[in-house]
């Protein structure tokens, strides 16, 4: 029973730490061993050999490198055996030798740096902008093909395709897995930002699931937003890493105990990380203040003006839309517009509101992106106009793939039928 116990428990141990570290440790070994699919192959090998050995052996003091280890090894011996039907293989294995002396003589630092290399190499300009996304939601995040096709609003095959593509291009022009020169940075850091937000809201508002987020996910992109600005920090990066930090606060009051979503109208605030809010603002005065800032620093900024409000009430929606109008200069988009369109709701009432957003659905941007009916489908019902906040509301439904966001929808309807 005792020995049943332990294997039970060693299991929890290592859900929990595939949960919390594969995407760090496949970092790691497509630094090492040079190859995605291999590295990937050694991730479940190096998890397996720890359902074998823990029970026996205790979990290590350090789990991380242990899996790291285990997976490289398991990887160079399946690389030799096949090693007499494919050359190419040997060189790999050959490198992947002299990658494990380096690794040995590491301190450690690299293993942490390792999540920043891969987005890096991700976002090579060598590959399309659609490759570079779909391939770090796939690699750094670990989400399904399916997944990241429902975002590009692809067929699975047609995305897998792609990733594919991305990876025989990255080993055929043998990009290098690391962080430019300071030389090169300025000029790679545009995609980098863009994929590190993706990788944030991600985790801040997961695109399909069970919860409402996904707090591995936006720690880890914080985190990696610490590292750029230790590396970079220009108004952008910093303005970057003031907008997760303030996002981030909200995340314990998003949703009940229950998992259920609650709207930023109905948060209660006593909850927010005040923490994370002064370092947030404090950041985003000081993007804001430099020169060259952009998207992100005004982004930071709408969120500031969020932190600073004790209810939505008290909110400085004007404050928001001017904030919203600058952006829309900076960076045009319809998402924008529709954010815009929002805050225009709750500072001149929702008819106004309406008329955006429905202007926007007759251009036909956002068709198919539910959180634009489902804002349409609030103004909706705050007008008294029933019938076309449940056509909305239903179109909102066929739409979102997040199970909370379904619940929520489907309350909305509920209360309307009533």
């Amino acid at each position: 029973m005792k020995s049943e116990d332990a294997r039970e428990q060693v299991s929890e141990s290592v859900a929990r730490i595939y949960r919390t570290e594969s995407r760090r440790i496949l970092a790691t070994l497509i630094r090492l061993l040079g190859d995605f699919d291999l590295a990937e192959e050694a991730v479940h090998d190096a998890f397996a050999a720890a359902m074998e050995k823990w029970p026996e052996e205790g979990v290590p003091a350090n789990p991380r490198a242990w899996l790291v280890s285990a997976g490289r090894f398991r990887a160079i011996d399946a690389i030799r055996r096949q090693s007499r039907r494919d050359a190419a293989r040997i060189e790999l294995a050959d490198r992947a030798d002299v990658a494990t002396l380096y690794a040995e003589a590491d301190d450690g630092g690299s293993l942490e740096d390792d999540p920043l290399r891969l987005i890096f190499t991700c976002c090579h300009p060598a590959l399309a902008p659609d490759a570079q996304v779909a391939l770090t939601l796939r690699e750094v995040c670990g989400l399904k093909t399916e997944e990241i096709a429902r975002s590009f609003l692809k067929t699975p095959s047609t995305l897998a395709q792609r990733i594919v593509r991305a990876k025989a291009k990255i080993r055929e022009a043998r990009i290098p897995y690391q962080v430019p020169s300071p030389a090169d940075l300025p000029n790679r850091l545009e995609a980098v930002l863009r994929v590190i937000y993706l990788v944030f809201n991600e985790g801040y508002s997961a695109s399909s699931g069970p919860s409402v987020t996904r707090p591995d996910l936006s720690g880890e992109a914080i985190r990696l937003g610490r590292l750029l600005v230790e590396l970079l920090p220009g108004p952008e990066v910093i303005g970057l890493l003031s907008l997760m930090l303030l996002q981030e606060s909200r995340r314990a009051a998003r949703c009940t105990p229950a998992g259920d979503l609650v709207l930023l109208e109905n948060q209660d605030r006593s909850l927010w990380n005040r923490e994370q809010i002064a370092e947030g603002l404090a950041l985003a005065e000081r993007a804001l203040g430099s020169p060259g800032y952009g998207p992100y620093a005004l982004q930071a900024a709408l969120a500031a003006v969020h932190a600073r409000a004790s209810s939505t009430a008290e909110t400085d929606w004007s404050r928001i839309v001017e904030i919203y109008d600058v952006l829309a200069q900076v960076q045009p988009s319809a998402v924008v517009e529709l954010n815009r369109a929002v805050a225009v709701a709750m500072r001149d009432g929702p008819r106004a509101g309406l008329a955006l957003i429905d202007s926007l659905l007759e251009r036909g941007d956002l068709v198919d992106y539910h959180l634009a009916h489902s804002a349409r489908a609030d103004m909706c019902r705050r007008l008294g106009n029933k019938a076309e906040a449940r056509d909305s509301y239903k179109r909102a439904l066929g739409l979102t793939q997040q199970e909370p966001e379904r619940r929520f929808l489907e309350l909305r309807l509920s209360e309307l039928a009533g």
